[in-house]
């Protein structure tokens, strides 16, 4: 009797180890949401400095400087997708986007 004890234990450690095997591996890691080109528009006086800032940026008021061509200032950034907050930086002075809806 006691060698059937032994050879049914022997016998489950095996089907454990198995199973421990068979598992499925760890699903892999989800992949970045791929970044979009998003353009950033102001109608000012033209020869004035601006730039964007906000939370993809730190804020910093001096990290990106817009483009000008005929009082409209542009630049554009590729950002995941999500929801960021920005002002404008009109000769130093922070400006609320004036044609945005959702501010």
């Amino acid at each position: 009797m006691k060698i059937k004890k032994t050879v049914a234990k022997a016998a489950v450690k095996a089907e454990t180890k198995k199973a421990v095997k068979a598992a499925p591996a760890k699903a892999p890691a989800k992949k970045a949401a791929a970044k979009k080109a998003v353009t950033f528009t102001l109608r000012a006086e033209p020869g004035k400095k601006v730039f964007l800032a906000g939370t993809f940026n730190g804020w910093d008021p001096a990290a990106k400087q817009m483009a000008e061509k005929k009082g409209v200032y542009s630049t554009s950034l590729r950002l995941e997708p999500g929801k960021y907050e920005y002002k404008f930086v009109v000769d130093g002075t922070w400006c609320a986007d004036p044609e945005c809806l959702d501010c």
